[in-house]
């Protein structure tokens, strides 16, 4: 039979391993952590029984994924939830801009520019089936819709603050800025809004759900499918060269899955990796980074907006210029007086997550890559912001800076939890520019959020990894 070893059980080390497990591949992942997961984890860490998710916690790439939609998951536990409002986005003058499913809740919202964002936005999202078959590979490939794909692209090349000129008012604009955001880093540059859409596209077709539980029940019910098919997850384990995953099988893979950064493959890898490849992965670069903290709070959030206390994420950063702003600072390694956040209350969708009438509260902020200081502060005094009356429901409090979230999961260096800076270079070609950007040297394959199509917890990018590796096997 077959061999293939994985390295790393995040949601594409696991998809990798099923896939592989589909096709009558013996194989085994290798966790260096205690529980498998990587960044779908949950855990208590203010109080008993109050659940946070330690990094990924709304799903929008998750309920659309193709790889995942297919496998049944719904048999082994996984069930998703959405809020009444997906996202909002409040603003100092106490109005917001909310994402919904119904997209005449987020056009009302919007005010004068209602009717164009249901143009723009609602075009992505009639499409998004056809637009995800396309934008979930490789950006070299021969298109299915060409059609969708290029009008997509059209936009998805232009800056984020060219794309907001669409717009006249503040809610539009901070609301598309702040999901643009979620780049990481400055958003004047090109394809920054290529994020943006897909992901306000995503949210009106299909919604920002939360996983039922905690997002460890997505690790769960992927965990269980692939020990049905024959898999097996061995937890505990670091590996730190090649020679010791061949030591730990008894003899030598037909193939290595690596769900790790791309240093990591490196490290792992050594000289097994031709000089040319190692060469082009040697300028792969990182970027900005999160400082996150957990809060047991009692009741709601006292949220301004009447809208904002329905919504399952907040983004709080104020206007579309501030974000820019922010996300500028944090790019040039300098921290903001009011970082950009990103608040959860997952708990308005999923209620096993709180204990009586004390809820989760999951945020946040964006910092500088490798940032030493304590936001923690700039995080409460942000939801203070448009809040008040926020930080005297607090009981209980965790936090996680850069250094600690690395330590969380190995490969968030410096707190880049998208294991990569989106940079339109790194958007466009990680983790290097060749026809097939997985396969990294003879039975070398890397499979982590580092290739295509980037971070979310879809498992993409390693069940595209794990087609490569079969391709070969």
């Amino acid at each position: 039979m077959t061999d293939a070893i994985v390295v790393g059980s995040g949601p594409n080390g696991l998809a990798a391993a099923i896939r592989l497990a589909q096709a009558g591949v013996r194989v085994t992942v290798l966790e260096a952590s205690d529980h498998p997961g990587g960044g779908t984890r949950t855990s208590e860490l203010t109080l008993p029984g109050v659940l946070h998710d330690d990094c990924a916690a709304f799903h929008p790439t998750g309920v659309v994924s193709p790889f995942l939609a297919g496998l049944g998951l719904d048999r082994r536990g996984l069930a998703w939830d959405w809020p009444e409002v997906d996202l909002a986005h409040p603003l100092d003058d106490g109005r917001a801009g909310l994402l919904s499913r119904d997209m005449a809740v987020t056009a009302e919202s919007l005010g004068v520019d209602g009717r164009r964002w249901a143009r723009s936005i609602g075009a992505q999202a009639r499409n998004f089936d056809k637009l995800v078959a396309e934008v979930f590979r490789p950006i070299v490939h021969v298109p299915r819709h060409p059609v969708a794909l290029g009008r997509f692209g059209v936009q998805a090349l232009l800056p984020a603050t060219v794309m907001v000129r669409r717009w006249r008012d503040e809610p539009a604009k901070a609301l598309f800025t702040g999901v643009a955001a979620h780049a990481f880093g400055r958003l004047d540059r090109p394809l920054t809004s290529s994020i943006g859409l897909m992901l306000t596209a995503a949210g009106h077709a299909a919604g920002w759900p939360v996983a039922r539980g905690g997002s460890g029940s997505i690790s769960a019910s992927m965990v269980s499918l692939l020990t049905e098919l024959g898999g097996e997850v061995r937890t505990g384990v670091q590996v730190t060269s090649y020679d010791q995953v061949v030591e730990l099988l008894g003899r030598r893979p037909d193939a290595v899955l690596l769900d790790t950064s791309s240093t990591a493959a490196q490290q792992i890898l050594g000289d097994r990796i031709p000089a040319r490849v190692r060469r082009q992965l040697s300028r792969y670069r990182y970027g900005p980074a999160v400082h996150k903290v957990d809060l047991a709070i009692e009741g709601d959030v006292p949220w301004t907006n009447p809208g904002t206390r329905r919504a399952g994420t907040v983004h709080v950063g104020g206007s579309s210029a501030e974000i820019v702003a922010g996300e500028a600072a944090t790019g040039r390694g300098e921290m903001p007086e009011r970082p950009f956040l990103l608040v959860g209350q997952q708990y308005l969708a999923d209620r096993s997550r709180s204990v009586g009438d004390i809820n989760p509260i999951w945020a946040y902020a964006h910092v500088p890559h490798g940032y030493t200081g304590d936001a923690t502060e700039a995080v409460l005094s942000q939801i203070e912001r448009f809040a008040p009356g926020f930080r005297e429901r607090i009981v209980a409090t965790a936090v996680r800076g850069t250094s600690q979230m690395q330590a969380y999961n190995a490969n968030y260096i410096g707190g880049d939890i998208n294991v990569g800076a989106n940079t339109a270079r790194q958007i466009a070609t990680r983790p290097r520019i060749a026809l097939d950007p997985y396969r990294l040297g003879d039975g070398l394959y890397l499979c982590s959020a580092a290739t295509p199509p980037g971070p979310g917890v879809h498992g993409m990018c390693g069940f595209h990894a794990a087609e490569s590796a079969l391709r070969r096997m």
